[in-house]
Parts: C-alpha cells; sequence; structure tokens
C-alpha cells in the first residue's frame, strides 16, 4: 500500500469550518501566541541541516536568527539540492544526512520515494510538544492512524490578482460572482480596458485557465464518488462533468473579456512574464497561482511602470460560478524530520518553535505565500481570504481527484479555449488530450 492510500482524506465540513472561524483549528491559539519557552538547555551546542529545493531561502533564515535568540549555540544551515527528487534520499542515507528536509505530495505517489517517509519522524508524537492546532484542517496531511509525518509550511491557492486602483477609479466593487464579474467586466472594457482579464496562455497549473475554471470543476464534481471514481479511470463518458467549467470559459472568452492570442503576444512565461505584464498598471485582473503571488514583491522594484506609477493590488479567487468562487487549498511545501538525526531533540525543538502562528506568518509574508494557519490578515494581499464562505472552502485532496484528471482538465480548457476543439470535442476525447 502506497503512503498516500494511508492517508485520510479530510472532511469538507471541518476544513471549511476552520477556514471561516479558525476556531476549529486553533484551539490552542492562546498558548501558541505567548512567548516561546525553551525545553533544552539554552546552552546546547550543535548543527543543523534543512535540505530542499529553493535556490534560496530567505524566510527560513529568517526564522534561524529568531531562534537564535533562545539557542545561541546551534548552528542551523540550509543547503539546496540540485535535482531534489533523484538526490534526497542518498542524501537521506549517507553520513552528512539533513536533519530537516523538504517533502512535497507528488512524493506521495511515487513508489521510489518510499525511504523518504521511512526514514520520517511522527511528528504528532504527543511527548515531541510540537503544537498542531493551528494549522488549517485543510492543509493537514495526516496518516489513517492519526499521524503526522509532513508539516505545512507554505500553501497556495489559484485566482487573480486585482488592480485596486483601477477598480477604485472606476468606481466598482471586486465581483462575488459570475454574473458581477461579466458586469464587471463590461464596465471596464467600456471605460477603455481592452481585456478586462489576462493570465498565461498555457496548460501548467499557473495558467490562466487553471485558476479560472478548475475550483469550479472540482466543486462540481466533489461529494459525487461515482463522478469522482469515473473521472480517476478515464472513463471517457466521465468526460462530461467538465462541460459546465469549459462552457463558462468558452462563454467568457465570446464575450470579450479574455482573449487568448493577446495573451500568448504579451506574456511569454507563467511566472516572471505575467507579474511584469500585471505591473504594466493597465491590467485590471490577472490570473494565476499564489506562486505568481509570491514573486511579486520582489519585481515591484524591477518594473520601471510600476515605480513610475505604484498601485495597491490583492488576491482574489476567480468568482467563476453562479454562487461565487471557490478556495482550493494546496500545499505548498512541506517538512520532515529525520527520525535518524544526530540532534534530533534540537531538531524538534526548531521545529516546535517554528509550528506557531507568528513563525509560520512570519515566514509566509517574507515568501508572499499563504500562510498554512487560519490567520489570512498576516499579508494585505491575501487578505480577501479572511472569513471565506466555509461551504466554497475545500483542499485539493478533498476532492479524490488524481493527477492524471487534473492533466485532462488542463489540456481540455486550453484546446476549448484557443479553439482547437469544441466543448463536445473536448468532451468526447477525456482520457486522450494531455500530450
Amino acid at each position: 500500500m502506497t503512503v498516500k492510500k494511508l492517508l485520510s482524506r479530510i472532511l469538507i465540513s471541518v476544513s471549511s469550518i476552520s477556514l471561516l472561524t479558525g476556531l476549529g483549528a486553533c484551539g490552542k491559539q492562546a498558548d501558541n501566541n505567548k512567548e516561546f519557552k525553551p525545553l533544552l538547555s539554552t546552552d546546547t551546542t550543535c548543527s543543523i541541516k534543512v535540505a530542499g529545493n529553493y535556490s534560496n531561502f530567505e524566510s527560513l533564515e529568517s526564522e534561524f536568527e529568531r531562534f537564535y535568540e533562545y539557542y545561541p549555540n546551534v548552528s542551523l544551515n540550509y543547503v539546496s539540492m540540485d535535482d531534489y527528487e533523484n538526490t534526497i534520499i542518498s542524501a537521506l542515507l549517507s553520513e552528512e544526512a539533513p536533519d530537516i528536509y523538504v517533502t512535497a505530495t507528488w512524493m506521495l505517489d511515487d513508489e521510489k520515494m518510499k525511504p523518504v517517509f521511512e526514514n520520517a519522524e511522527i511528528l504528532s508524537d504527543p511527548a515531541l510538544n510540537i503544537d498542531l492546532d493551528c494549522i488549517r484542517n485543510g492543509a493537514r496531511w495526516t496518516l489513517e492512524n492519526g499521524d503526522v509525518v509532513m508539516l505545512p509550511i507554505f500553501t497556495r491557492s489559484y485566482g487573480m490578482l486585482v488592480n485596486m486602483d483601477i477598480f477604485e477609479k472606476n468606481g466598482l466593487k471586486v465581483p462575488e460572482d459570475y454574473g458581477e464579474f461579466k458586469e464587471v467586466c463590461a464596465s471596464l472594457k467600456a471605460a477603455g480596458y481592452e481585456t478586462p482579464v489576462m493570465g498565461a496562455n498555457c496548460t501548467s497549473v499557473a495558467g490562466m485557465y487553471y485558476s479560472f475554471a478548475f475550483p469550479y470543476f472540482c466543486n462540481t464534481v466533489m461529494g459525487d464518488q461515482g463522478k469522482v471514481e469515473s473521472l480517476n479511470c478515464m472513463d471517457s463518458s466521465a468526460g462530461e462533468s467538465m462541460r459546465p467549467a469549459l462552457e463558462r470559459i468558452e462563454d467568457f472568452i465570446d464575450a470579450g473579456y479574455l482573449d487568448p492570442e493577446l495573451c500568448s503576444a504579451e506574456i511569454e512565461d507563467d511566472y516572471d512574464a505575467v507579474i511584469m505584464r500585471f505591473f504594466e498598471g493597465d491590467v485590471p485582473m490577472m490570473l494565476g497561482s499564489g506562486d505568481m503571488v509570491s514573486g511579486t514583491q520582489k519585481r515591484e522594484n524591477k518594473s520601471e511602470a510600476f515605480l513610475a506609477n505604484p498601485f495597491k493590488y490583492k488576491f482574489f479567487v476567480v468568482p467563476t460560478g453562479d454562487d461565487g468562487g471557490y478556495f482550493l487549498d494546496s500545499v505548498n511545501l512541506f517538512f520532515s524530520v529525520n527520525k535518524n538525526s544526530d540532534n534530533l531533540d534540537m531538531t524538534n525543538e526548531f521545529i516546535r518553535f517554528l509550528m506557531r502562528e507568528k513563525e509560520l506568518g512570519n515566514m509566509a509574508a517574507i515568501k508572499r505565500l499563504i500562510t498554512p494557519t487560519n490567520d489570512f490578515s498576516l499579508d494585505e494581499v491575501y487578505s480577501s481570504l479572511e472569513g471565506f464562505p466555509e461551504d466554497k472552502a475545500f483542499s485539493y485532496q478533498e476532492t479524490g481527484l488524481n493527477d492524471d484528471v487534473n492533466k485532462e482538465f488542463r489540456a481540455a480548457a486550453y484546446k476549448v479555449a484557443n479553439g482547437e476543439m469544441t466543448v463536445d470535442e473536448a468532451i468526447d476525447q477525456y482520457g486522450n488530450l494531455w500530450e
């Protein structure tokens, strides 16, 4: 049995309520926000190594400095490893194995990655005193027996950056449902904004079609186990489940609010180019992922247009549904602990320090990703997620959909949007769309 099959599904009602109120997930919030109290001798001397695949990890290094205030003789180091998926296993089995290492959900499907989790410590062991209660339930990965071996550090979602100055200038409010979305776009076109919405015209998860319609598609199929199983099995008849989302893409493009050809001409990639195009200041709404949002902070000073005319911007879910948008909660990066670490006690002490709302919020703010806690107000860019409707929030794991479905939908959306297929043709070709 694979590790993924051992993972329990997180109930929508639980994760959604915690997202809305923060009450269920932060039962120890008061304790969590208190001053950190060291449990080991503050004179302890040792070295702890963290391994990952980020080329730089400034937010983690910030936490190293904060930890030194309590343990000045501990040395913490981050090591970026090339070809991480092929080197982390050998690293864990070497004499210089990392004490903490990055893990990700894709590893759970890969048989060759088993040693990554066989060497992982059970972090939910009460004896470790690691407080997990301020982690959103939707961001947790728990084994069937209740054990936790991966802790979320950053999360992401999918939506759009909104130029708030353009909306204020034109007396508009950010739309909350699909009807309002189209009305706002019509008003923006009338005001001279040729293409109210832009994004990367590609098939990646950072592309505009994923942000626009994939959460809507997920909401359509969730709760119907029969549909989910058929989609996962690549049953050709299951393609019909994509119809509502694909028709919504087609409708929006036909209305002239999104121009794939123009997006291709002006946006070369789904990260840097998207951000820099948005900073030109004439795009009301830019579709993309949380990873795209994370890159905005460093690029503000690289955009001559933004430096000359800075504007306020925020992240919102795309209101594709008739009753609103959907918050798709996804973990960007996990930490696991090497149970064979030579300095396991201090390694766990650092993890205990890190798993606090304050520290996770600090890391997320520096990286400009979404914190895995319930406090979305830590970064003004993500403040729109505070108090998000409980019945429209869910984690990707809750959908039950596998990666093949994800790819098929992305391919279908791209082909329909670019006129390569009709909606009916894309539906009929389900199971054979991804190339």
